[in-house]
């Protein structure tokens, strides 16, 4: 059985799901130009990853 006719879940667009996590991380973190409409889900994934990062480094001072 192959899967080559399936796409990369990974190199198709975001879910709303991380879009609307993405968009309220970004303006969480005062980054708002993390947000875009047009990310793959990995690229969406990473920015999501290094905001949360970004905010609980913030939150630990």
């Amino acid at each position: 059985m192959t899967y080559d006719r399936y796409p990369d879940r990974l190199q198709g667009p975001m879910s709303r799901g991380q879009a609307s996590t993405l968009r309220s991380l970004s303006i969480e973190a005062y980054q708002p130009k993390q947000f875009a409409e047009d990310l793959t889900a990995e690229e969406a994934a990473r920015r999501i990853e290094a905001l949360r990062q970004e905010i609980e480094l913030a939150n630990s001072f």
